[in-house]
């Protein structure tokens, strides 16, 4: 019953589905964790199991052999009584010779008793054998499991690191957008274009004063200009007028 229990565990264990297993779970790492703990721990006790099972296989074959021995041991002896007892008979020693025939029946029965005992043992061990052929596959699948559990569990690990790094690259990326006017950069290229629309400003004002100089310099000539033609009308009336008042 302890055999078939043990027997029955492993093959669920073996027959597990870790993919729809990771499926069904919130937290898949810390399931497929909990899994490599539930084999390895099911795996030490199988193989106490199995170890002691094995052990009683042993000493069952080992029985068999003493049995088979010593069921060939009594058929030497009782050979041996029996071929004695027919030299005594032949010489004449009936007396001798029976006692020595009552000992090979002795031994014979012996015989008889022990490979009795032998073929007994004979469809227990070959169960027994059965079993632990069975459980020994059973041990090396769960084996295989769980490396195939921490396999799933280390890849697990990575893409999940490799998606953790991804969202805080993209999130990174999204923090520095040249096109998001509230970013950073955006509030720096709006404060450069107003310093350079200030500078084309103070440059247009620039060039105003100076138009402005320049109009004034052509105003002051211009008035220049009328003086000087003023004078030179007054000129000849001045030198006209001055003989006239001599006479």
């Amino acid at each position: 019953m302890v055999k078939q229990s043990i027997f029955g565990r492993i093959s669920t264990l073996v027959r597990a589905n870790i993919n729809s297993l990771i499926d069904q779970a919130e937290d898949p790492e810390k399931m497929l964790d909990q899994l490599v703990r539930d084999y390895t721990n099911s795996i030490a006790e199988a193989e106490d199991a199995v170890a002691q099972t094995i052990g009683n296989l042993r000493m069952l074959e080992q029985d068999h052999r003493e049995d088979v021995d010593a069921a060939a041991d009594w058929g030497r002896k009782a050979l041996a009584a029996s071929t004695k007892a027919d030299e005594l008979r032949a010489a004449g020693n009936t007396a001798d010779a029976d006692k020595f025939d009552n000992l090979a029946k002795v031994a014979i029965g012996k015989q008889l008793q022990s490979e009795k005992e032998a073929k007994d043992a004979e469809p227990t061990i070959a169960s027994q054998t059965e079993v632990v052929d069975k459980l020994k596959e059973g041990v090396s699948g769960m084996r295989t499991k769980l490396d195939q559990l921490r396999a799933k569990r280390n890849e697990l690990v990575a893409r999940s690191k490799t998606a953790a790094a991804q969202t805080q690259v993209m999130g990174a990326m999204r923090s520095i957008d040249i096109m998001d006017p509230t970013s950073e950069l955006g509030r720096y290229e709006e404060k450069v274009r107003r310093e350079e629309a200030k500078v084309l400003g103070q440059q247009e004002l620039a060039a105003d004063s100076l138009d402005k100089q320049f109009e004034s310099l052509e105003d002051l000539g211009t008035q220049s200009e009328i003086e000087a033609r003023l004078a030179a009308l007054k000129q000849p009336v001045e030198l006209t007028a001055t003989p006239h008042r001599e006479q």
